[in-house]
């Protein structure tokens, strides 16, 4: 096909609005989205990330007391807690998009609003696609405060940083994520299952949270592993 002739095809394309997914040319699906439940669907699907947010919040804290206990007494006591935090802070984001990628996209066992809105049309199918979007954006925030928080550790001499401490951080994030948002999304405001098509809905729901909480036990045992004795002190703040 010609430069030209593709170029006008192009244009005739996406000229077609209805034909298409497109929040910001179809119509009917600015509908669907912008409707009056807009609000309450964000503000029911950003409750697990507040709640998480506040989880990342209390980590930032401990990481920033034990910093300033140490320059309170100028001493140079090595402790994990700020890998810990960074870490953790770093798997609950990265948790979420384990999640979104494999549970919403690639099985495609559920959608962020399956539940409230199955997705049994192409309508139906792009308003949950919006608000996977949604949920995407923010496990993206988590991800990069993560990363401010290893960067910062770089100039810190205080911060034991082992490999198990790191990874045990990141099971244990990405437990946190799953359990509190299996809870708060399956369980309490039930805005989808973990899998909506099989004949055991409840099953696969409490399946989830009991991997939720082998991924925090499997955390905190390597995070021991490589603390030893030495784990209330890692926690004395």
């Amino acid at each position: 096909m010609r430069p030209k002739k593709s170029i006008v095809f192009l244009v005739l394309l996406f000229a077609a609005n209805a034909a298409f997914a497109c929040t910001t040319c179809n119509k009917k699906l600015q509908q669907g989205i912008f409707d009056s439940t807009f609000y309450p669907n964000l503000f029911t699907m950003l409750l697990a990330f507040i709640v998480l947010g506040l989880v990342v919040a209390a980590l930032s804290v401990l990481a920033s007391r034990r910093e300033k206990k140490n320059q309170a007494y100028q001493v140079q006591k090595l402790t994990a807690v700020p890998l810990i935090s960074a870490a953790t802070t770093l798997g609950i984001g990265l948790g979420g998009f384990i999640d979104g990628i494999f549970l919403h996209q690639i099985l495609q066992w559920h959608e962020m609003l399956s539940n409230k809105i199955p997705p049994v049309t192409l309508l139906n199918k792009s308003v949950n696609m919006f608000w996977d979007g949604i949920f995407h954006a923010f496990c993206l925030v988590v991800v990069l405060v993560g990363i401010v928080f290893l960067f910062k550790l770089f100039f810190r001499k205080d911060v034991i940083i082992t490999k198990n401490v790191f990874w045990g951080s990141l099971v244990l994030g990405w437990g946190l994520f799953n359990l509190i948002e299996g809870l708060i999304d399956h369980q309490i405001l039930k805005l989808h299952n973990v899998r909506e098509i099989t004949a055991n809905v409840p099953l696969w729901n409490y399946g989830f949270l009991l991997f939720s909480v082998l991924l925090i036990v499997f955390g905190f045992m390597l995070i021991a592993k490589s603390t030893g004795k030495n784990i209330n002190s890692v926690t004395d703040l």
